[in-house]
């Protein structure tokens, strides 16, 4: 699995900003797709997963981050092998560097889905920048 994020920039408070993550070698059907955000001296950040599982226990769910949500939107296209974080009403404090990151162990569930530990792969980081 590898995975490409990009979309990053500068934004000012109450923007907007898209970013993507292409994900290569990864079965969108089977396995946990998330982004997380990090800054300088703090643990990475949970802020969405898609968890597609089709064994029992089946899932097929969506988290967000209570800091997030109502704000940001996590989708997927299969068919372009991509997902995609949608960042509305961005706010200064959502400066950070953020990652996607995949697991294809069936290791992600809802319990976990914020715990960087739980994904296996992880992509290069995209900087975001949101001015106040």
């Amino acid at each position: 699995v590898q995975l490409q994020a990009s979309g990053g920039g500068l934004a000012q408070g109450g923007g907007s900003l898209r970013l993507s993550c292409a994900a290569s070698g990864f079965t969108f059907d089977d396995g946990a797709i998330a982004w997380f955000r990090q800054t300088p001296g703090k643990e990475r950040e949970g802020i969405s997963s898609i968890i597609r599982r089709r064994i029992m226990p089946s899932e097929d769910s969506t988290y967000y981050a209570d800091s997030v949500k109502g704000r940001f939107t996590m989708s997927s296209d299969i068919m372009k092998k991509t997902v995609y974080l949608q960042m509305n009403s961005l706010k200064p404090e959502d400066t950070a560097v953020y990652y996607c990151a995949a697991d294809d162990r069936f290791a992600v569930y809802g319990s976990n889905w914020a715990k960087h530990w739980a994904y296996d792969y992880w992509g290069q980081g995209t900087e975001v920048t949101v001015s106040s």
